[in-house]
């Protein structure tokens, strides 16, 4: 009788174990990938090399636009090369909501698609 009460006690103190340690392998996870997240973001805060724009052209191979410094360039990416193919003057460009810089941020995006399905009412009621 005493063995079978000895084996629950350590049935549930070798479930807690486990459990403890995958919450503290969790919170490590947790932790080191918001450091590496800021650290990659403070290393391409400052950066002269912004991606502007990508179009895909095949499985492999990509058109973009991209800004290093003050000029702006299309490029030819594939799987092994890239190839500049034009400058382009800043006022050919067209870029959304007539801003210097590229599509914006997850909150520009989020408000775009709120907007395109929640338009407001000219009169303030809701249907």
């Amino acid at each position: 009788m005493i063995l079978a009460v000895s084996g629950r006690t350590d049935s549930y103190t070798q479930f807690l174990t486990v459990l403890l340690l995958f919450l503290f392998v969790l919170f490590v996870t947790y932790a080191v990938t918001k450091w590496t997240a800021g650290y990659q973001k403070s290393q391409g805060a400052n950066a002269n090399v912004e991606v502007l724009e990508t179009a895909r052209l095949a499985g492999s191979k990509y058109v973009q636009i991209v800004r290093v410094g003050r000029r702006y360039l299309a490029v030819a990416v594939c799987k092994d090369t890239v190839t500049m193919l034009a400058e382009i003057a800043e006022q050919d460009l067209v870029l959304p909501d007539g801003s210097k810089r590229g599509a914006g941020g997850f909150r520009d995006i989020l408000e775009k698609i709120q907007g395109k399905n929640f338009p407001e009412k000219e009169d303030g009621r809701d249907e």
